[in-house]
C-alpha cells in the first residue's frame, strides 16, 4: 500500500508527536493566560469598587474597563471633557452631512486597541433588553448600517466613561423609550430648521388624541 494511502484517515507517529506538541504549546498558553489574569486581577484590586461601578454600563464587562484603565487609566484630568478624550480615542464621527451631502462616515486614527474593545462593547450592549445604548445602536444601524452603529454606541461607553469617572455619579439607565423620545426631538428641529429657510413661520402644537 503506498504511504499516502496509509495516511489517509491514520494516525501514525509523526500525527502523534505532532498533536502532543501542539496540546502542549495550548497548555502553556493557558497557564500563561492565567497567570497574567491573576496579576492584573492583584494589581487592581484597590480598584475593586470602581470596577464594580463601572460594571453595570450595558456592554461592558470586566475584560472591556480592564482594557481602558490600561490604555486609557481611571485619571481622566489631561483632558478637559469626554469630546477630548473621544478625540484622542479616535471614536468621534464628525457631523459627516452638511446641505443634505452625506459624506464620509470612517473615524480618525487613534488607539486601536481602546476603539476595538469599544465596538466590542458596542455589540454586546446591542444585544441587551431595554437600554438606552440597545435603542441607539438599532436605530442607527436602520438607517447607517451595523459598522456606525457599532462606532456610535462605542463613542456613547466613551463618553459615560469619562462622566462616571469625573463627576463620581452612578450610571442611571435611560432606558429604549429616552432614545426614542431624543430621536424625535431631534427630528422635530431638523425639520422645523428646513420649513423655516423655506420661509415659513413654525409652531408645533402636540395633536389631540381622541
Amino acid at each position: 500500500m503506498p504511504w499516502h494511502w496509509r495516511c489517509v484517515g491514520e494516525r501514525v507517529d509523526h500525527h502523534r508527536l505532532l498533536l502532543r506538541e501542539l496540546l502542549e504549546m495550548i497548555q502553556h498558553h493557558d497557564q500563561a493566560m492565567y497567570r497574567l489574569d491573576q496579576e492584573i486581577e492583584e494589581r487592581l484590586r484597590p480598584s475593586e469598587p470602581l470596577i464594580q461601578r463601572l460594571d453595570v454600563i450595558p456592554g461592558c464587562s470586566r475584560r472591556v474597563i480592564e482594557i481602558l484603565f490600561a490604555e486609557v487609566g481611571w485619571d481622566l484630568s489631561a483632558f478637559p471633557d469626554a469630546a477630548h478624550l473621544a478625540s484622542w480615542v479616535g471614536i468621534c464621527p464628525g457631523n459627516n452631512e452638511s446641505g443634505g451631502k452625506r459624506f464620509s462616515g470612517r473615524i480618525r486614527k487613534g488607539n486601536r486597541w481602546v476603539k476595538a474593545i469599544l465596538v466590542q462593547a458596542a455589540q454586546a450592549a446591542a444585544r441587551t433588553k431595554n437600554t438606552y445604548l440597545s435603542a441607539q445602536y438599532h436605530q442607527i444601524a436602520a438607517r447607517r448600517g451595523n459598522k456606525r452603529a457599532a462606532v456610535a454606541v462605542g463613542h456613547s461607553i466613551l463618553v459615560i466613561y469619562y462622566h462616571m469617572l469625573t463627576t463620581g455619579e452612578p450610571y442611571r439607565e435611560k432606558g429604549a423609550d429616552s432614545f426614542s423620545e431624543l430621536d424625535r426631538q431631534q427630528a422635530e428641529r431638523r425639520l422645523t430648521k428646513q420649513l423655516e429657510r423655506l420661509g415659513y413661520q413654525v409652531t408645533l402644537t402636540p395633536a389631540q388624541i381622541a
